[in-house]
């Protein structure tokens, strides 16, 4: 009954079948080798309960119940007689108190091949058989009760000697802990971590040529605005870079690690144009679509300064500027036209930028695909901007032939062009995340394993290695390659080599020669890539920039900014940022389309015509701040038989001023006629848009005749009338002359009524009597008035 209770609602079994159960339940419960391997997964109800309730995953069990982190490993290759000294932390990732803890090495076999190591890499759970013996005693560490979340550190010494080191090579190195919990009262392995130790009592006879890339490559902060001021102060994105460059920060960590370091500088010229910007004045963009002054002026030149020291004396390999995306070029972009000559100026202004920056010489012959994918396709486009050294990674150009052992970098593909191949398994060693110790250490001895097997795999042959590791490391990722290279300085099993030297060695006639197809892409990559629709923008944004340029008398202020723009704007840093790089080529865009559309036509209104012939003035504006050359401006009729327009003009426009252009026009008929007025380059290009306006041609030649012919007339009327009163004055005094004296009441009464006439005429008349000799007030109006209301346009007369 008792048996029957410990499983409800099971029948009851025949005894042999209940003792049967019951053993098998204890041997599953007390192996220990079992419980790590064997993991069950939860019942479909419990699963659905568990999720009904938001419960989280199960804790780990077994040999995983507790994490063992390991910190530090010193010294990272052993060379003789001394102490192996391993240092990091356990924690209780299950749920239950772990009782009587202790931490212990375990020494594994050595490792023949770079196969094995990966394996071993790989592996989680405890294994007896391949976990190596416990090297228990003094040198193990008590850790007592580990509560479930708690954490305890741990130090290890062992004398080299008690660990059974023999043949040169690398030893699998474990740190595991032991303990027990209530659910399994006995000892066994509750957690284990697995490293390696590089054993080298003596100097290798041949040695492998390594050669390690240590890159400078950051996301692209300028954009293609420039301040108003005459400095041009270049506008970024943010302010972000300065973090970069402050002690510390990526960049910073890259030079401070590096300068000591036997490398080759891999360095965007993009990246030393932008900080050299950033020691002059600067803008950055804020929030309200301002601007605030930039504050890494001081940071940034520090930087300059130790990077010039640091590279000094070293090979130096510059990219093309801003880094182009080759795989993007070759699969998207080579369909547009003119974007494989962005490569080509990318290349040239490579050379020029380090040397100006820096002040030495670099080398602008080696192209690096985006993580060393290539295929045929990628090669013609990198080799096509002058490229004879393309980086590509094993995982890509993959050996077929069975060799036994990794062969040299270089490999000769064709037409004097040269694949230099990194080793993948080297090149990603750094690429996880960095941020804790205990995956540093684990990826500094990973690192030296694998180049000591290199070297082991022939020891006959010298071979020269490349590693390449990815474009942007972190901090932590810099002092993990650092520490790395630092302990290969010994010269144990590998020297330094430049990277000229690793391209120049002579290829291994066994190696994997054939480029692959560019079906053989990876997915995932291909993915990343920029769209079609990019090249596309850019080529637009190109001829347009082009067709600016003729125009312009400073060219350098816009052609630069804008011409740098478009190139970073094809940069590998958009990969996997597909939202923040449409959004860049549109503010290129958008920039360059405000910046045109400075020069530009002022509108006008309807303009009305009295007469057969005028002019009409056309207004051109230049908001710029320099002058405009090479523009001329033409008027086009819609009516050529009704409104005939002057020939085109020349347009020179100082900066911030405006050009009245006039044009004589002749019209053959009265009425409404548009007109448009166009700007055009040198090239006979339309530049901006056209400016329309209405002409009105109306009947001012009838209208002028009658003005000036009702002027004359009058003026004739009123000399006609001063002739008339003149005569009759003078018949009025010959008259008086032959009256006797006598008579003088009469003639005086005749002057009264005379001079009674006079006033009345002089008041009730049209004309008043001029008296000789003075100008006459009567002026004609010989002007015409437009038939349009007041305010509807302008009126032009002849």
């Amino acid at each position: 009954m008792a048996e029957a209770a410990e499983f409800p609602g099971t029948p009851s079994a025949p005894a042999p079948a209940r003792r049967w159960v019951r053993r098998t339940a204890a041997l599953l419960a007390g192996v220990p080798l079992l419980a790590g391997l064997i993991h069950l997964p939860a019942a479909p109800a419990a699963q659905a309960r568990a999720q009904a309730h938001g419960q989280q995953q199960a804790r780990p069990t077994g040999s995983r119940t507790v994490d063992v982190a390991i910190a530090s490993l010193t010294p990272a290759v052993v060379t003789g007689d001394g102490t192996v000294t391993v240092t990091g932390t356990v924690t209780n990732e299950g749920a239950a108190t772990v009782r009587d803890a202790y931490v212990a090495l375990r020494i594994g076999p050595l490792k023949n091949s770079r196969t094995a190591i990966a394996d071993t890499a790989r592996r989680k759970g405890y294994e007896p058989s391949l976990d190596g013996t416990e090297i228990r005693g003094t040198y193990s560490r008590s850790i007592g009760e580990l509560r479930a979340g708690a954490s305890r550190p741990f130090r290890l010494a062992v004398p080299t000697d008690q660990l059974n080191l023999t043949d040169a090579g690398s030893y699998q190195l474990g740190v595991s802990l032991t303990g027990q919990t209530s659910e399994r009262p006995w000892p066994q392995v509750l957690g284990i971590e697995r490293t390696f130790l590089p054993w080298q009592p003596s100097a290798a006879s041949k040695k492998t040529r390594l050669t390690f890339l240590w890159p400078l490559i950051t996301t692209t902060r300028l954009t293609a605005r420039t301040g108003t001021d005459e400095q041009q102060s270049p506008i970024f994105r943010d302010d972000t870079l300065t973090a970069e460059l402050s002690p510390g920060g990526r960049l910073h960590q890259l030079v401070t690690l590096g300068k000591d370091l036997p490398v080759t500088w891999v360095i965007d010229p993009d990246l030393l144009a932008t900080v050299d910007a950033m020691t002059k004045p600067y803008e950055v963009e804020a929030e309200d679509d301002t601007t605030v002054p930039g504050k890494g002026g001081e940071v940034a030149e520090k930087w300059l300064g130790e990077l010039e020291r640091a590279v000094a004396g070293k090979e130096v390999v510059a990219l093309p500027f801003a880094d182009p995306d080759l795989a993007s070029l070759a699969h998207r972009g080579k369909n547009v036209s003119g974007s494989l000559s962005h490569l080509q100026t990318a290349t040239e202004l490579a050379s020029v930028t380090v040397e100006s920056v820096l002040g030495v010489e670099a080398r602008t012959d080696f192209a690096w695909p985006v993580d060393g994918a290539i295929d045929s396709s990628i090669m013609d486009v990198a080799t096509s901007a002058g490229a004879r050294n393309v980086i590509a990674r094993s995982d890509s150009l993959k050996e077929t032939g069975g060799l036994l052992y990794t062969p040299s970098a270089a490999r000769q593909t064709g037409g004097g062009n040269t694949v230099v191949v990194a080793d993948a398994r080297l090149s990603t060693s750094f690429a996880g995340d960095m941020s804790k110790a205990s995956n540093r250490t684990l990826a500094v001895q990973w690192f030296l394993a694998q180049t000591q097997m290199i070297t082991r795999q022939a020891p006959e042959k010298q071979r020269s290695i490349l590693v390449a590791p990815q474009r942007m490391p972190t901090a932590r990722q810099a002092e993990a390659m650092a520490a790395a290279l630092k302990c290969l300085s010994g010269d144990r099993w590998s020297v330094p080599q430049g990277l000229r030297q690793t391209a120049a060695a002579t290829p291994d006639p066994a190696a994997t020669q054939r480029l692959p197809g560019r079906k053989a892409y990876s997915r995932t990559l291909r993915g990343r890539e920029l769209p079609t629709g990019a090249f596309d923008d850019f080529k637009k944004t190109k001829a347009a920039l082009d067709q600016f340029e003729e125009i312009l008398t400073a060219r350098d202020r816009v052609v630069t900014p804008f011409g740098t723009a478009i190139l970073r704007g094809l940069s590998t840093s958009w990969r996997g940022r597909p939202q923040a790089a449409g959004d860049f080529r549109h503010a290129v865009s958008s920039d360059l389309e405000v910046l045109t559309g400075h020069v530009k036509l002022i509108p006008k209104s309807t303009i009305t015509l009295s007469g057969r012939s005028a002019t009409i003035p056309v207004t051109v504006q230049n908001g710029l701040l320099q002058s405009v050359d090479g523009l001329h401006l033409r008027l086009s009729s819609s009516q050529d038989n009704r409104l005939a327009v002057g020939e085109p003009q020349p347009i020179r426009i100082e900066g911030g001023h405006s050009q009245s252009v006039k044009f004589g026009t002749t019209a053959n008929a009265n009425g409404r006629v548009q007109v448009t007025a166009q700007l055009y380059t040198a090239d006979n290009r339309p530049y901006g848009a056209p400016m329309r306006f209405e002409v009105n041609v109306t009947e001012a030649t009838q209208t002028v005749i009658l003005v000036i012919a009702g002027g004359v007339l009058l003026l004739v009327l009123a000399g006609l009338r001063i002739y008339l009163q003149r005569k009759r004055r003078a018949n009025s005094d010959e008259g008086n002359k032959d009256t006797p004296e006598d008579d003088g009441g009469e003639r005086a009464g005749a002057r009264d009524t005379a001079t009674d006439e006079g006033e009345q005429a002089g008041d009730g008349g049209t004309t008043d009597a001029t008296v000789p000799g003075q100008p006459s007030d009567l002026t004609p109006d010989t002007g015409s008035q437009s038939p349009e209301p007041s305010g509807s346009g302008e009126k032009v007369d002849h």
